[in-house]
């Protein structure tokens, strides 16, 4: 079922993200999640997609080698196994770094013949080192382009332009918003135009980045639609865990955190307690947003469930 289907159903859906095992793990670690958190009843999960890392290794000669790794594979695998043992659907990233068009094209032909019709395309970050972003050989620079990609398959118009009677795939298609602007665009209308092109593209929704103001994601909803954007927009959000994120997440993420909730994690003895803020600052938050009527609140779990299964069952349980 297409995401953006489950949004007319009047109320604000549970969504939360998982990433996938690190490459000698297993699958349990992401069930463990999912079975904390399926009793709230999600209406979707999304599946990050990682890009390659480059390793120098040392070679016998005394020269380096230069090798490239995947610490995160199997973000196919993972969305197919989910939606197979819990029958639960899912929306798997695709990026731009680290992928050509080729590769892109290979993992929507997978995700198709899954019954799999529900994707988030997303640039991606750049190589760590990397000051600019670069696209691998043959790939996409920006997420709008690979947004064309994906809608031109659901018109059946595939790479080799010399298929016959290709068959068309069905995506719905989400994309990335920031509230208080992506760190390399210039201000916030700029990126908002950014975000309308991804849109006229073929996005058929928006989830945010992590927000902890809601004066602020209001602010930037009500900007989109006064720049044209109709589609629904989905709030992302991530509970404090530790008192070294007060730096961490501004420097990371480029977020603006509230001088309430700073002032709250700073009197913390410790990160239990910090943890504790975090769930109450991030129940706060999603009761005023349910009333505002989201079509649906996607937290960012990074593969841990406590205290997201502590929020859900205060919101949804």
């Amino acid at each position: 079922m297409k995401i953006t289907e489950k949004f007319t159903a009047g109320k604000t859906l549970f969504a939360f993200e998982l990433l996938p095992p690190l490459k000698g793990d297993n699958i349990e670690t992401v069930f463990d999640t999912i079975g904390r958190l399926a009793p709230y009843e999600p209406g979707y999960i999304n599946i990050t997609y990682h890009r390659e890392e480059v390793k120098l290794i040392d070679r016998a000669d005394g020269l380096l080698e230069r090798r490239v790794v995947r610490k995160r594979p199997g973000t196919v695998g993972i969305a197919a196994a989910i939606r197979a043992r819990y029958g639960i659907d899912v929306v798997p990233h695709l990026i731009c770094g680290g992928f050509s068009k080729f590769d892109v094209e290979d993992a929507l032909i997978d995700l198709h013949f899954l019954g799999i019709d529900n994707v988030l395309a997303l640039r991606g970050d750049n190589i760590r080192g990397e000051r600019l972003f670069q696209p691998a050989a043959n790939g996409h620079r920006h997420a709008e382009d690979l947004v064309r990609q994906i809608v031109a398959m659901n018109r059946g118009e595939y790479l080799d332009s010399e298929l016959e009677h290709a068959a068309p795939t069905s995506f719905c298609v989400g994309v990335a918003g920031y509230p208080e602007k992506h760190a390399e665009a210039p201000n916030l209308a700029a990126d908002i135009a950014h975000l309308k092109a991804k849109v006229e593209a073929g996005a058929e929704y928006v989830v945010t980045q992590m927000f902890f103001d809601n004066a602020r994601f209001f602010a930037y909803v009500e900007a989109c639609r006064a720049a044209g954007i109709t589609v629904p927009i989905v709030a992302g959000l991530k509970p404090f865990t530790t008192k070294t994120q007060l730096s961490l997440l501004p420097q990371t993420f480029g977020v603006n955190l509230p001088e309430e909730l700073v002032r709250a994690v700073e009197g913390c003895r410790d990160n239990a307690e910090v943890r504790e803020v975090g769930i109450e600052w991030a129940v706060q938050q999603g009761r005023e947003l349910i009333a505002a009527g989201v079509p649906a609140l996607h937290f960012y779990t990074m593969g841990k469930a406590d205290n997201v299964e502590r929020i859900a069952r205060a919101l949804f349980g």
